[in-house]
């Protein structure tokens, strides 16, 4: 049995692990230690063991180092010849079974620990039998349903608490009070992994450094994990590997399961992601089971990946959760199997885990609450892919996670990002790279969305020279700059200018694209918006009934922008007089967006918000009050109480309950 660790912390497990025994006596005669590589599972039997026997339940304590069936008979032979039931000179087989007899027969108080038990099936002619006079502890990294049944008691080992953590790590390092901050800040950089804390507490000490030292050292990515360790014949509490390969057996038992050679690359995919979620569909795309089946040299199906994630999950190297629809790593887990990654591996890792990001995004008109976290694991990726985002080109998961913060209200964030991201990629790929003139385009509508309509002109004009000169007039680039560039210059006021930047467009696109394309009519829907902003509404209704057949036709009844268009049309009746039409257009828009969309769209909602405010310009102040409360009620919940359209419609509603309150007189 092990020695005491060194600063041993009575931790919440061990509680688990005596309540579990206590309530054994009458259930369960075996307890399941189950948990990821290091976070102190054989510490904590230890630890029960000694308890045991200082409060004299133990007259019998046989510990094995479950490696193996072979380990495990030998560890029993052994036993059976030191209490007895076996004759020195017996073969280790029979002296083991002769063991598991007198388990079942003697009154002695017997206690075995089959420790690193990582194969169930090892031990599945050797657990000890069922006795009132016995106990069974076992530790193991898997948590498979065989080792939790009626008569075994599984105990998850989870990491420290944040308590436990930095007690440990005052302890170990001998920090004094003004160290805590840093103390703090370390605990949660190893995420509260007791063996990471060990060992990085020795390190500190063995090179006379303090915790914020090891902290810039742990955060330089160059550095790889085995860096910041001891060397293994210096390694605290009798521990015999460095804690970036703890986990290799691990992974290698589930890359041995089938289906086979599998799981290590889902890992590699998991590891360049958010370690607090990343989403399961994800791992069913195209882009990864292609990335899979050109790794492995054969055709794998989505079915085989989800199989391959759960037995990383088995194995505790991931935490995946069905209910929630998400899988949780480790970080260190994630730093360590990026280390084993060479560059063009990490690049191809990285490439695919943004392409099948993509591929479950949805759109932009569709955004949902479950967007916010795909651009945490955007995010992340960006962060430790080693620039795999922007070799050769600006992978476009970045500019849709810039887009997707913008779109749900955080304009000014999305401009930040933007110019964060332009520096970066001027680094990398230098002033007249088409990534580079891309970037510059979303910083540009972004400065304009994040209120300086403006700069944002300013912007597209000189990103457009600089376009024209590298790419050509006809680049989709450089068309796309020209349409944006009359959409802003009618934000700021300018919409005469805005109908002539616009016709200017269409001319070319016309030429470019011809009259079908989607970039064609979505010229001709912002001519349109302009002329009615230049004060020709009747103008207006009649070039979006236009665009309208046409996009009917291009695009069919229940597109996105077929929609939008209709509703932008209801708006300039509106606009032209005919309140009586608009009202009508918006409830069949309505009932369509339902249809399509659903109760919680953003367009929905918006939709319903337009109605209800027309209702009360209509004269109906108290069904508009009724409506907006309603609509009120469903942006809080979708929406929250900061986003902009929560915002209008709070406002929309306090301007007719005064209307209403006025006509009623009360």
């Amino acid at each position: 049995m092990p020695q005491l660790a060194a600063w041993f912390q009575d931790r919440a497990a061990g509680v688990d692990l005596v309540r579990a025994a206590k309530a054994g006596r009458t259930a369960a005669l075996t307890q399941v230690l189950s948990g990821m590589g290091g976070v102190g599972k054989t510490q904590l039997a230890a630890q029960f063991v000694r308890h045991l026997e200082s409060t004299g339940e133990v007259d019998v304590r046989v510990w094995v180092t479950a490696s193996s069936e072979d380990a495990i008979v030998v560890s029993y032979s052994e036993a059976a010849r030191a209490v007895g039931v076996a004759l020195v000179d017996a073969d280790d087989q029979s002296a083991a079974q002769r063991l598991m007899e007198w388990f079942g027969r003697t009154d002695r108080r017997w206690l075995v620990v089959l420790d690193n038990l990582d194969a169930p099936g090892d031990a599945a002619r050797w657990w000890p039998p069922d006795s009132r006079h016995g106990r069974t502890i076992v530790t193991t990294r898997r948590r498979d349903a065989v080792l939790d049944t009626d008569r075994r008691s599984l105990v998850e080992v989870d990491l420290f608490t944040p308590g436990e953590a930095v007690a440990y790590l005052r302890s170990a390092i001998g920090a004094g009070v003004d160290q805590e901050p840093e103390l703090e800040g370390l605990a949660a950089e190893l995420e509260y992994l007791p063996i990471a804390a060990a060992q990085a507490a020795a390190f500190i000490r063995d090179r006379a450094i303090d915790a914020s030292v090891y902290r810039a050292r742990l955060a330089d990515r160059h550095k790889q994990l085995a860096d910041l360790v001891p060397p293994e014949d210096a390694l605290p509490d009798d521990q015999r590997t460095v804690a970036g390969a703890i986990w290799s057996l691990s992974i290698d038992a589930a890359d041995s399961h089938p289906p086979s050679g599998l799981a290590r690359r889902v890992l590699e995919l998991a590891a360049v992601l958010d370690p607090n979620g990343i989403p399961d569909a994800l791992f069913k795309t195209d882009a990864v089971t292609a990335h899979l089946t050109r790794i492995s040299g054969r055709d794998v199906t989505t079915e085989e990946v989800w199989d391959a994630l759960r037995n990383l999950h088995r194995l505790h190297l991931v935490t995946h959760d069905p209910a929630t629809g998400q899988t949780r790593v480790h970080a260190l887990i994630q730093r360590v199997t990026r280390d084993d990654l060479d560059a063009p591996r990490l690049r191809a890792t990285a490439r695919t885990a943004a392409d099948g990001l993509l591929e479950i995004w949805p759109n932009i008109d569709r955004e949902s609450r479950y967007t916010h976290i795909l651009r945490e694991n955007a995010v992340v990726l960006h962060a430790c892919s080693g620039g795999a985002l922007l070799k050769a080109d600006v992978h476009s998961l970045l500019f849709r996670n810039l887009d997707s913060l913008g779109y749900s209200g955080q304009a000014a964030a999305a401009k930040a990002g933007s110019e964060r991201l332009l520096a970066e990629v001027l680094r990398v790929l230098g002033p007249n790279h088409p990534g580079t003139l891309a970037t510059r385009y979303h910083l540009s509508h972004w400065r304009g969305e994040a209120g300086d309509a403006s700069g944002a002109v300013t912007a597209f004009e000189r990103v457009l020279i600089d376009m024209l000169r590298v790419l050509g007039p006809e680049h989709p680039y450089v068309l796309a700059t020209r349409h944006t560039l009359a959409y802003w210059r009618g934000k700021t006021g300018d919409a005469s200018g805005a109908v002539a930047a616009f016709e200017q467009v269409l001319t070319n696109i016309l030429r470019v694209r011809g009259p079908d394309h989607p970039n064609t009519l979505a010229t001709r829907h912002n001519l349109a918006y302009s002329r009615g902003k230049a004060g020709d509404p009747s103008g207006a209704v009649a070039a979006f009934e236009q665009v309208l057949i046409d996009m009917l036709r291009v695009h069919g009844p229940d597109h996105p922008d077929t929609l939008t268009t209709r509703s932008t049309l209801a708006g300039w009746r509106l606009e032209a007089g005919d309140l009586s039409g608009a009202v009508t257009a918006l409830e069949h828009l309505l009932t369509d967006r339902l249809r399509v969309l659903g109760p919680d769209h953003p367009d929905t909602l918006t939709t319903r918000h337009n109605l209800a405010y027309w209702r009360g310009e209509a004269g109906d102040p108290s069904g508009a009050v009724a409506a907006l409360e309603q609509v009120l009620t469903d942006m809080l919940r979708v929406r929250g109480p900061d986003h902009p359209s929560t915002l209008a419609a709070s406002e929309a509603l306090a301007y007719w309950k005064r209307k209403h309150s006025g006509t009623t007189g009360t």
